[in-house]
């Protein structure tokens, strides 16, 4: 089987040197970089798993990074954990509005990280999930993991796909953001719910393009529905 293989970058020389270690001994592959120009020749030879990314870093810095991925179709959907000594709440939201699928603050535990590394690239691997939904002009497709609208190819990201296969298939019915952490994220992630809504706004800006702005709504207190056809 396999392994699944982890991005490092890190300018850290000894930390990045003991997160291969620490990958290694999990059963992962590591590929090392200590800045994104490194970090980008790595990719051309081999496209990891998940990128464990320091948010400073010479030259660009890792959130300038983490948009550079997201925005490119070969590697938007790589799940990317912010590991950074930047922990406050700002920063964390900042983080995860420009790309960064976790986040884990310095110093933190080995076993905690692995565990997010491990929960984050189950996510990137859906199982299908059932029949294809067709809502008004919008056909979604779990087993082809396609979506279409009035015909046309729609370039979305894994969770935002498995967001709004979720919605549709049972519109007007309420998510709470807990629900959606647990049905799209797993039971055992370690994601804050404010994510929720950090996915939300990177769906709507989707499907605005395609004239369906109002289709998500947010029930306020409560979370997020799609509008009944």
């Amino acid at each position: 089987m396999d392994k699944d293989t982890v991005l490092i970058v890190e300018d850290d020389s000894a930390l990045n040197e003991m997160l291969r270690f620490v990958l290694d001994r999990n059963g992962f592959r590591a590929m090392q970089a200590e800045d994104a120009q490194t970090a980008d020749l790595c990719i051309s030879s081999r496209i990891p798993d998940l990128v464990l990314l320091d948010w400073m870093l010479p030259g660009a810095s890792g959130i300038d990074y983490a948009r550079k991925l997201k925005s490119h179709p070969l590697t938007a959907d790589i799940p990317i954990i912010m590991v950074t000594a930047r922990g406050e709440e700002e920063d964390k939201i900042r983080g995860l509005d420009h790309g960064a699928d976790d986040y884990v603050t310095k110093p933190f535990s080995n076993n905690e990280l692995m565990a997010r590394i491990r929960a984050a690239i189950r996510r990137t691997k859906p199982q299908k999930s059932g029949e294809a939904v067709t809502f008004g002009n919008i056909r979604i497709d779990p087993d082809s993991f396609t979506l279409e609208i009035s015909g046309r190819l729609v370039e979305i990201g894994t969770k935002e796909f498995l967001l709004l296969y979720l919605f549709l298939r049972k519109p007007g019915r309420v998510y709470n953001r807990a629900h959606l952490l647990d049905r799209i994220w797993g039971k055992d992630s370690y994601i804050d719910e404010r994510t929720v809504d950090v996915y939300i706004r990177r769906l709507r800006t989707i499907l605005e393009k395609y004239d369906h702005s109002s289709l998500i709504k947010t029930v306020r207190g409560v979370g997020y529905r799609a509008a009944a056809n």
